[in-house]
């Protein structure tokens, strides 16, 4: 099917916003695309037809109703997505691919209900390496799930059919889980984005784990800044989930990422997977001017031999209870050879394991000293159906060279396209980081993505830049009213803070604004003058920013004089901390020029380029902010 035909999360949002679609239209087509599906073993359950007709029908009054406010208020209104079949979703039968163990819930998990009230679709439950333990798709009674375009290909797994039912334009998202790489490889066989979040920043909760300790959600999608939106929905402590986190952002770095790959990279002789990765990076240096150093990858390979061959396979022994006793003849052979041994570990096992990690863990956080992201392929080699059903073991295990140890570190990661191998199979990369790096991996993800797909929105990276994950930890609104808006020289400031944008808004009408002389890049003051005889104030333009506690005091220092952070009234009545300025820097004799009446900086910068008229800036001096920027985002 023609990439121009999928559906895609942001295309779908706009196209119902210009009134040029339909929540039904959209239900038709996947309803028709369902009929004629090729792939139809990447689905173990679907929600009837007449109840996504129901669904759609629903939307469509809402907004018949409410009017264009409603799309505001269900970011992901109308679009169609599907869910792993390890994930609950009330009234529907959870199988994790497994008839014997299936039940029905009574309740929807966490996070599927969140995507549900924002005004997803959901068309249904996808197939999967039976209880998420395999990367190849091939270990299910429902079915192996086939490569989109190559039957003899493996999809991979253990979310095999949640990425075909975004390969195949049936659904614009679907979830999938990653305890080993389930969310990252079957995207990398498919030609899709897959997004796995920091441990914790999605609630689990409604999840049939693999291994409770290391499992997350993870996101299918057609580019990166779809899986953006989707996260922003997704990303909400559950305080009920004993293993949520609250997100502690990174926020954006402004200086070029600096990235390193393997000292050693292993393809198990497959040339084609070799030379697209190095093509890959060919483009990143050539493209984007990003050349990355090595690093010494034999740590974490030692981290990711301890995901099986170590007391970890016991954890998925424990998931499943005594139902492994008493129904093992039901379980996938594969499956039950695997989880079989758990036997060899016995408590202080577990403890040796996990003092074997947490030395490890030591020399891989080191490697951040001098990297900030990690880039790997995202698969060594891509095996045929027949390849792995002759040697199902060793077969399963070369896909996890690059995947097994991300979230035994507890990092985030970010599979995405790359040069396609020479036989026409897709190849990608993966992004890898600390947690809480979540942002910095989506835009460099996203730039990366456009110098290989022309589809890909040239200015993702920008958008998901402008769009930090909400904010779930102690926070200070904060006014700005001049560089630090939106698009200005200095917001790269707040973003580097980890600072979300709440809204645009004006102060009281007691400010006058100036102006300033001396600044670069030029500024403009901010002075109240409520009370002030014969000085009559007007309200400015501002913008409202939420800026983490934590780093809200490293900001402030920044601040240059006559610039400071006070209290600033807002026109609706509201009190926040904002830019102020000293009364001295806008004086007779200072050089500030009163520019009150544009209303705002911006409208007087507009006017100034309309006019080709000079702002008045006398030779600064030289200071932190006057040095040469370094380049935009990478």
């Amino acid at each position: 099917m023609p990439r121009t035909e999928l559906l895609k999360v942001r295309a779908l949002l706009d196209a119902y916003r210009r009134g040029e679609t339909t929540p039904r239209d959209v239900v038709a087509t996947v309803l028709q695309r369902l009929a004629v599906t090729h792939r139809p073993e990447a689905w173990i359950l679907r929600v009837p037809d007449a109840a996504l007709v129901t669904r759609a029908a629903q939307l469509e009054a809402q907004l018949a109703e409410e009017g264009p406010a409603l799309l505001a208020r269900l970011p992901l209104f109308g679009v169609p997505f599907a869910v792993k079949d390890n994930v609950d979703v009330a009234g529907l039968p959870t199988t994790a691919a497994c008839p014997a163990f299936a039940y029905t819930p009574d309740e929807t998990a966490f996070a599927v209900a969140r995507l549900l009230e924002a005004g997803a679709i959901l068309v249904g439950k996808t197939n999967l390496d039976q209880f998420a333990t395999g990367l190849v798709g091939a270990r299910s009674p429902y079915g192996a799930v086939r490569q989109i375009e190559r039957d003899e290909y493996v999809s991979g797994g253990s979310s095999s059919g949640s990425a075909i039912a975004v390969a195949a334009g049936i659904v614009a998202f679907s979830l999938g889980t990653d305890t080993a790489g389930s969310g990252r490889v079957p995207a990398g066989f498919n030609g899709l984005v897959g997004l796995k979040p920091s441990l914790g920043l999605v609630s689990k909760r409604g999840v049939v784990p693999a291994c409770r300790t290391l499992d997350t959600l993870s996101v299918f999608a057609h580019d990166v800044a779809d899986a953006w939106t989707v996260l922003e929905r997704l990303a909400a402590f559950d305080a009920q989930d004993g293993y949520a986190k609250p997100l502690v952002s990174r926020g954006l770095q402004h200086a070029p990422l600096r990235l390193a790959v393997p000292d050693t990279l292993t393809f198990f002789g497959d040339g084609h997977a070799a030379d697209a990765f190095a093509a890959t990076l060919d483009a990143i240096a050539a493209q984007l001017g990003l050349t990355p150093s090595t690093f010494a990858f034999a740590p974490l390979q030692q981290v990711a031999a301890l995901l099986y061959d170590g007391p970890w396979v016991a954890e998925r022994r424990a998931a499943l209870g005594d139902f492994f006793e008493t129904h093992r003849a039901d379980l996938d052979p594969t499956v039950a050879k695997v989880i079989g041994q758990a036997a060899r570990f016995d408590a202080a096992a577990a403890f040796d394991g996990q003092y074997a990690l947490a030395r490890l863990k030591r020399e891989a956080e080191a490697l951040f000293e001098h990297a900030d992201v990690l880039i790997v392929p995202t698969t060594p080699t891509h095996p045929t159906l027949a390849e792995v059903q002759a040697n199902p073991v060793e077969a399963n295990s070369r896909l996890g060279v690059y995947t097994n140890f991300v979230n035994l570190l507890d990092w985030c990661a970010l599979a995405v396209p790359g040069v396609p191998r020479a036989d026409g199979l897709p190849a990608g990369v993966t992004l890898i980081a600390r947690a809480g790096a979540d942002q910095q991996l989506a835009v460099l993800g996203a730039r990366i993505q456009a110098c290989f797909d022309a589809s890909a929105n040239s200015r993702a990276a920008e958008t998901i830049a402008a769009q930090p994950l909400p904010l779930q930890e102690p926070a200070v609104t904060l006014a700005v009213v001049g560089a630090h808006l939106r698009g200005e020289p200095l917001n790269w400031q707040l973003l580097q803070a980890g600072a979300r944008f709440l809204e645009a808004t004006t102060t009281a009408p007691h400010y006058r604004l100036y102006a300033l002389a001396g600044t670069a890049p030029p500024k403009p003051g901010l002075v109240r003058v409520a009370g002030r005889e014969g000085e009559a104030g007007e309200a400015i333009d501002i913008e409202l920013w939420e800026v983490p506690l934590r780093t809200f005091g490293a900001f402030v220092a920044a601040v240059p004089a006559p610039l400071a952070i006070g209290s600033l009234d807002t026109f609706d009545g509201r009190t926040v901390k904002g830019f102020v300025c000293e009364p001295s820097a806008v004086a007779a004799g200072a050089g500030a020029v009163d520019i009150t009446a544009y209303g705002g900086w911006r409208a007087y910068l507009a006017h100034h380029v309309a006019h080709r008229v000079a702002a008045p800036v006398v030779p600064p001096v030289a200071s932190r902010e006057t040095q040469p920027e370094p380049p935009p985002l990478a």
